[in-house]
């Protein structure tokens, strides 16, 4: 009998041990790493802008032109990009064979997953919105209409070199963006005679089979307390991009920059990335609501100098920009 009882509890201890089988197992998940973004330096990229200015008017046809040129390929290239210049002949509206050159600096060129961030880099040849009629044939710096926008690329390009990203990104200078129907005279319509260089590229990419998830340009990009607002053909091509960066500033603590207000649309080289390369696009460009034109009282005039450049606002669209890259998928 006492065996028989030895038996009877063995059997009952060892069920009451064995584990239920609808109990479900507990399984580690791996935290997602965690993304680091470099910061964007602000007077480094003030200084970008500066140097650009000191070359003067980079207008094509110039040797002040040629001269940047050389200077925003080698820097790029000091970067590690992978530098393809696309030279081309284009016409201005007066007829004008304007020798422009589009800087591309790759980088991860074998990545099919791609953006492209982009300014031009070409300053306007008139003064042509001036107070004084005499300097209205004049050639602009273009510190802000221009020389921003690639200055805070040249950063994060030198950024990259540091901190390289993991998806493929192309910053494209273009050229001949400025080269439009000046406004003090009575000229007759051209149509498309803006973003000269956007449009070539547009019609020949550098790359065969080129594509990319979409492109974020910059203009008008550093004047002292700037309002960024969703410019129309942005919202009219590519909306969920104007969200996203929006939404990115506003997060990182810049919505005094980035106004959700929706305003005009602006030709400008995002709109041939849209509608010619079939890229969505958007810009990132200032609105000034106390000026009759909406840009900043320098704008297309002579007073367009490094006075007009504020290191704080290089830093929000920049840093924004930086945010942007190192959390795409």
């Amino acid at each position: 009998m006492k065996n028989l009882a030895y038996i009877f509890v063995s059997l009952v201890l060892l069920f009451s041990c064995k584990p239920t089988t609808n109990k479900k197992e507990t399984k580690y998940i791996k935290p997602a790493p965690r993304i680091t973004v470099p910061q964007l330096n602000p007077d480094s990229a003030y200084n970008f802008v500066k140097q650009q200015v000191d070359f003067g008017p980079r207008v094509p046809n110039t040797r002040a032109h040629e001269k940047c040129a050389d200077y925003l390929v080698k820097k790029l290239k000091s970067y590690n990009a992978e530098v393809i210049v696309q030279k081309a002949t284009v016409k201005s509206f007066d007829n004008k064979s304007l020798n422009i050159k589009n800087i591309i600096g790759q980088y991860n060129p074998a990545n099919k997953n791609r953006i492209i961030l982009t300014s031009h880099w070409d300053s306007r040849p008139f003064s042509d919105h001036s107070e004084h009629p005499e300097l209205r044939d004049n050639p602009i710096l273009g510190a802000n209409d221009g020389a921003s926008g690639v200055g805070i690329l040249l950063e994060i390009a030198r950024l990259f070199k540091q901190n390289p990203p993991t998806i493929g990104v192309d910053i494209i200078f273009f050229d001949a963006e400025d080269y439009g129907s000046p406004d003090h005279k009575d000229l007759p319509y051209k149509p498309d005679a803006w973003c000269l260089g956007s449009q070539y590229w547009s019609k020949n990419k550098h790359r065969k089979n080129y594509s990319a998830k979409y492109g974020i340009l910059l203009d008008m990009v550093g004047a002292p307390n700037a309002i960024f607002t969703r410019e129309g053909f942005s919202m009219n091509y590519a909306p969920w991009l104007v969200d996203k960066v929006w939404g990115a500033g506003t997060k990182l603590g810049y919505s005094n920059f980035f106004d959700y207000t929706q305003t005009g649309s602006i030709t400008d080289d995002h709109y041939y990335l849209n509608t010619i390369a079939q890229i969505p696009s958007i810009d990132i460009i200032q609105y000034d609501p106390t000026t009759e034109t909406h840009f900043g009282a320098y704008w297309h005039t002579e007073n367009d100098n490094m006075s007009n450049i504020d290191k704080y606002t290089l830093k929000a669209v920049g840093q924004t920009l930086l945010y942007i890259v190192y959390n795409e998928k």
